[in-house]
């Protein structure tokens, strides 16, 4: 038989079966599609050896009057400000004792118990100590005054801390440390998702029927919106305070309550969400804590269907009046605001169930906001992203786009995700934007995973969608800075910041299970006939590693087998193809076969190394029924 030519259809399908879906793509890792043909992602490295604290969950760029280039970082633990490669520790104090927190110390132990009436803390908070004396051995002033994380809480006026010392009889008999001095940050949050219980939980309700939530903000998972005012800072814990960073006062200085500035006036104090609107530039807070009866203060309590807005270029001015823009209003449509995102000229708002537009209008009522869709919502506060072509967004069931009328996708791997995509860690879930690919894509968590393990990526442009396993935590694209930005997961709360599409490599090291398979494949339409198949011709692009020949480039060329549908496939052929193979003998005999092309992961010249897979052709011929 004459050769023949393989060419499959570009994306993953996964909506059908794999017999179902010959001549296309099944399934992959680590691949995308350009111009139709399969090839391997880009790599990503350390943007910086320093690391941050806990898991990375919001990135924000900006730069300052002079021209600096800023990079925020929001964690489960903290807020940090990138200037070059220093991390910066901006995150905000929740509360400070003078002269009123003494210390005990046990024998032989690191713990150190230190006690402060009513301190607020919890478990993994972070407070700094000063003023602080010797405790009369091991543990030094030196020793005491730096900054801890609280290991235990025992009760509402005790806490404990590991001290960079073990203390020895001289520290058990000491002296308390002498009224020492305290600052502790805002409370943290938690690294997971904890739904609620009771009568109408999660999507509905946030307790038993008639009661007030017993979830807080730091019993849930930490999320950060955040945004710059000009080139200062505004940032929000979901669900809880609403902050302000000024560039001016340099990067040594904390970010501070939004209504502790000098002008505030009725600013909000909690809220799901902030913004900076864009032209217009008001102020805008999602979820926010109205105004009480008497409109003299807020409440302090999230209202989660309310918004609430600024006046015109004022951040400390939000008290409605007839000479400024200020406002507020309240959504219908729904039971909680789930996330917002600017859009072109207009600002689009999810509740769980609904889709707003904000549009800015002027004196008296300073915002249109319009009811677009009622029935389509967004399935976590990150999972929508802005591009050149209109917003992308996730739902509970399946994936949509906004350029001034919804439309849903046509997902050729929508059953796949959502039957893997753990629904309870949903609010985890990143939308991210990879504008030099044309490509927007979700990461989440799969099974029964509480990390972000797995991603989907669909190509706006060529209409493909493509799967594969990652763990990253938040993204931004290119643009103020060069590369795009990624956080992944870390077991050992010890996070770092990734330059994307960065050579080829894993950090350095080989990128690991690169992989793109066909479906089954057979011989003839009713499928009757066997095929033997007797060699492949490659037509494999490799790019980077300058080595050629059978210690160059390569990859595996794998050919599996089965008869039937229902039966495992087997792997009847693996053979390695370099930059200068010719043909692969394979003697594969089956009524149906898949092709499968992946990284040799045991070959050390894989770092450095990426390919692009073409037409492939094939020495097949009819090989008996039996």
């Amino acid at each position: 038989m004459p050769l023949q030519k393989y060419v499959f259809r570009p994306g993953i399908n996964k909506e059908g079966t794999a017999y179902s879906n010959e001549g296309g793509w099944f399934n992959s890792n680590l691949i995308r599609f350009r111009k139709g043909l399969p090839e391997k992602i880009g790599g990503w490295q350390k943007a910086s050896t320093a690391s941050f604290k806990s898991t990375g969950r919001a990135l924000h760029a900006w730069v300052d009057l002079a021209g600096t280039k800023f990079l925020g970082l929001g964690t489960t633990w903290k807020y940090y400000v990138l200037e070059g490669s220093t991390y910066n520790d901006v995150t905000p104090i929740r509360a400070t004792t003078t002269n009123g927190i003494v210390f005990a110390a046990t024998n032989g132990s690191a713990v150190i118990t230190a006690t402060d009436d009513a301190h607020g803390a919890i478990i993994n908070d972070f407070v700094t100590i000063s003023g602080a004396v010797s405790l009369g051995g091991n543990i030094t002033a030196e020793v005491l005054n730096q900054e801890y994380q609280i290991t235990s809480v025992p009760s509402v006026n005790t806490f404990t801390f590991t001290a960079t010392a073990t203390a020895n009889s001289s520290d058990e008999s000491g002296t308390g440390g002498s009224g020492a001095d305290a600052v502790y940050q805002i409370n943290v949050g938690l690294d997971v998702y904890v739904p609620s219980t009771g009568w109408g939980s999660d999507y509905w309700g946030a307790s038993t029927w008639g009661s007030v939530s017993a979830l807080s903000a730091t019993n849930q998972l930490r999320l950060w919106s955040h945004d710059n005012f000009g080139e200062d800072l505004l940032m929000c814990v979901r669900g809880a305070g609403v902050f302000y960073w000024d560039a001016s006062s340099g990067t040594n200085n904390r970010a501070v309550a939004l209504s502790a500035l000098t002008s505030a006036n009725l600013t909000p104090t909690v809220a799901l969400q902030i913004m900076v609107s864009d032209i217009d530039r008001h102020v805008i807070c999602f979820g926010a804590d109205p105004l009480n009866d008497s409109s003299t203060a807020r409440t302090g309590a999230i209202d989660p269907m309310f918004i609430a807005w600024s006046d015109q270029e004022n951040v400390e001015q939000w008290e409605p009046l007839a000479t400024n823009t200020a406002g507020s209003f309240r959504l219908s449509a729904g039971s909680a605001i789930v996330g917002a995102i600017r859009a072109r000229q207009e600002t689009l708002i999810w509740t769980d169930t609904s889709l707003y537009s904000m549009t800015f209008v002027g004196q008296p009522f300073t915002f249109a906001i319009n009811l677009v869709n009622e029935g389509v919502g967004l399935v976590g506060p990150n999972a929508m992203v802005n591009t050149p072509k209109g917003v992308f967004w996730m739902d509970k069931k399946g994936f949509y786009s906004y350029s001034g009328q919804i439309q849903e996708l046509p997902c050729t791997v929508d059953d796949y995700v959502f039957s893997d995509l753990n629904q309870t860690q949903s609010y985890q879930i990143f939308g991210f934007v990879n504008k030099a690919f044309n490509e927007v894509g979700w990461f989440y968590c799969s099974g029964t995973n509480t990390v972000l393990d797995k991603y989907v990526t669909y190509n706006y442009e060529e209409n493909v969608w493509m799967i594969g396993e990652l763990s990253r935590t938040c993204w931004l694209d290119e643009g103020i800075f060069s590369d795009p930005k990624a956080t992944s997961s870390s077991s050992d709360y010890v996070g770092y910041l990734y330059n994307q599409e960065s050579g080829v490599d894993n950090d350095g090291a080989a990128m690991t299970d690169v992989f793109i398979e066909s479906s089954d494949f057979d011989i003839d339409p009713g499928g009757e006939n066997f095929q033997f198949i007797s060699r492949i011709i490659p037509d494999i692009k490799f790019t980077g590693n300058v080595a050629t020949g059978a210690t160059g480039q390569n990859v595996d060329i794998v050919v599996k087998r089965r008869n039937f549908p229902g039966e495992e496939l087997t792997t009847a052929v693996t053979s390695s193809c370099t930059s200068v193979t010719t043909k692969i003998d394979t003697r594969v005999r089956g009524r149906q076969a898949v092709l499968r092309i992946q990284s040799n992961d045991t070959d050390t010249t894989a770092v450095g190394t990426s390919f692009r897979v073409g037409a492939m052709r094939m020495d097949y011929k009819p090989d008996g029924t039996r």
